[in-house]
């Protein structure tokens, strides 16, 4: 079956993005869907074969998708993330390269027998770890800070390093006059000094001229993507693959300006930066060629095999020793290192110019580089979240709580869910409502929960669902809004309240879900609470369930919040179902107790209140 250009991109767009939905859905990891679907109509049905399709366009649309995406990555690296990794991450982009370059090479050389030229250049496509890959896989794991930052720095840094490095091999080897190490040295440092200045200098006049008003509000987003992709461009012609610098360099200092509305600017990137992700990884491995993997012999296999379980993680342990990083935060970064486009990308173009000078191996360049971008992303695709959830660096706990405002209610709730076994975390900027909860054992966060402070010191991931329990109500819209990008605007909650700003009514996306019912405020809470109300946990069994528990509750009181098995818990939202099932507990807030006939209920809230 043969298709147009028109609607080969319109297939891989809407493939794409649905594998991404997909792998949502299922909780897997969205990359491994992108490559198997691409091997599945591309080698196996012959339904695309990219470099056909699209001629000239194809190894042009991967660059600038790949510069794309590394701008994006570079916005997101915070200069504050390096105060608790600093020594870590400068060893992972500085040293470890140079140990994955010369480890690699020595096994390519001595296992599967290329020669020195090409096992030194696979030796630096072997340093990248791109973004293209990391930071869809980091989305969906949500390790802990200094982990994830590790992981971050080095795939973004160290994508355009591997490249440039392995253009610099290439060139020394194939240049015009390849004796003259002057020449590629000089050569080399126009072309680094170059992407550094563009990058640098660009980023910062971009920057002031957001800060001056200079650009509409509305182009901010289409106009920092297109100067990336002019500057990638430009430095290009100087130095071939240094634009990727020029294009990481121009986001580091975008990201780092605290410019107004920069937020927004991360999350047009962010979209942008998925849709490019999906169409380049399909592009990638529908345009495998199933002869030339076929091809590769067993010292291919072991080749393979050393790079993943011997040289990486080797080269890392090297790397960091005091360092002051943990051994399981080295374990797992000595083991994730799946492989992505511009490795792809660099093997595409210096694979055939090697053969053509005769270089021995040269021919196995490309279907290497190819079947370590599959095996990593699959290996590390499935292995991230359980590795990382057995050395203990996760954050992630879908049923934790962060509650916002300390009040004597919301302490109140906090504690009881913490003696429940609940993750919970309660934050205010006022120490004196956080001190008994703190005393009693509550996680409590304090400061301001809008800061950039507070962007670095929570962990992220570390808590699956907000409830807003101050009594500003627009306040409470404004964190349910800052949180809803990240946690999904299903998992953000706020207290009903009789009078809405206008501004909040104009904007209903800005306001999160009403939490328990729409009749109970703030100020009913909090009286209530005084009264001498308080917090009951009920087990629902076979013989009692939850419609026999709501029969039995007493006048006026309320559910708040069902919890699993597994100590989850999840919010009511005023108007939907509850929740709630045989062998969870529910969490209700009232006067009294329940005669349940034989289930379980206490009254943690009266008794944290007396």
């Amino acid at each position: 079956m043969h298709l147009h250009l028109t609607e080969t991109l319109a297939l891989l767009v809407g493939i794409g993005i649905g594998a991404q939905w997909l792998g949502w859905r299922l909780q897997m990891p969205a990359i491994v869907l992108l490559s198997v679907t691409g091997l599945v109509i591309g080698p196996l049905f012959g339904l695309i074969r990219p470099s056909a399709d699209l001629g000239a366009a194809y190894q042009p649309l991967i660059k600038l998708a790949v510069a794309a995406i590394l701008f994006e990555g570079g916005l997101s690296l915070r200069f504050a993330e390096l105060r608790k990794a600093a020594t870590g991450i400068h060893r992972l982009i500085t040293i470890a390269p140079l140990l994955s370059l010369g480890l690699g090479a020595a096994a390519a050389h001595w296992i599967a027998g290329l020669s020195w030229p090409v096992a030194l250049v696979l030796g630096a496509i072997t340093v990248v770890t791109g973004p293209t890959v990391i930071l869809p896989l980091l989305r969906q794991t949500r390790l802990r800070q200094r982990p994830a930052s590790f992981l971050k720095w080095e795939g973004i840094v160290n994508d355009p390093s591997g490249a440039l490095l392995a253009t610099i091999i290439f060139y020394y080897f194939v240049g015009p006059d390849p004796q003259v190490l002057g020449d590629t040295l000089a050569h080399l440092l126009l072309g680094v000094l170059t992407a550094a200045a563009l990058g640098i200098g660009a980023g910062w006049l971009l920057g002031r001229a957001f800060l001056r008003g200079l650009v509409p509000e509305y182009l901010k987003g289409p106009v920092a993507l297109a100067l990336a992709l002019g500057l990638f461009a430009v430095t290009n012609l100087v130095l071939e693959e240094a634009g990727l610098i020029t294009a990481t360099l121009f986001g580091i200092v975008l990201g780092n300006m605290n410019l107004p509305g920069i937020a927004e600017l991360r999350r047009f990137k962010e979209s942008i930066s998925i849709l490019l992700v999906s169409c380049v990884f399909l592009l990638l491995t529908a345009d495998l060629d199933p002869s030339i993997m076929g091809a590769m012999g067993w010292r291919d296999l072991l080749l393979l095999a050393a790079l993943i379980l011997l040289v990486r993680p080797l080269a890392v342990w090297i790397a960091t020793m005091g360092a002051g990083m943990q051994w399981q935060e080295r374990a797992l970064v000595g083991w994730v290192a799946p492989r992505g486009v511009v490795a792809a990308a660099v093997a595409g173009v210096f694979g055939p110019a090697l053969a053509e000078q005769g270089f021995a191996g040269a021919e196995e360049l490309l279907p290497l580089v190819s079947a370590l971008i599959l095996i990593t992303v699959v290996l590390h695709g499935f292995s991230l979240g359980r590795v990382a959830t057995r050395l203990g660096l996760t954050a992630t706990r879908s049923g934790s709580l962060l509650i916002a405002g300390a009040n004597p209610w919301s302490s109140g709730l906090a504690m009881t869910l913490h003696q429940a076994g609940v993750p919970v975390l309660l934050a205010d900027n006022s120490p004196r409502g956080l001190d008994e909860p703190r005393r009693t054992g509550v996680p409590v966060f304090l400061g301001e929960l809008l800061s950039e402070e507070a962007e670095y010191s929570l962990e992220p991931g570390a808590f699956g669902s907000l409830l807003a329990s101050t009594d500003n109500e627009a306040y409470n819209a404004l964190l349910c809004a800052h949180f809803a990008p990240e946690l999904g605007r299903q998992r953000v909650f706020q207290l009903a309240a009789d009078a809405v700003p206008e501004t909040l009514r104009l904007l209903p996306g800005v306001r999160g879900r009403v939490a328990f019912t729409d009749g109970l405020q703030f100020d009913d809470l909090q009286q209530r609470w005084y009264q001498g109300w308080g917090f009951h946990l009920t087990k629902l069994t076979k013989d009692f369930d939850i419609n026999d528990l709501r029969a039995r509750l007493p006048a006026g009181a309320v559910f708040l919040a069902s919890i699993d098995g597994k100590g989850a818990a999840q919010v009511i939202e005023a108007g939907q179902p509850f929740p709630a099932e045989r062998g969870q507990r529910v969490v209700w807030f009232g006067a009294g107790e329940v005669d349940d006939r034989g289930a379980a209920a206490s009254r943690a809230g009266t008794d944290a209140a007396g």
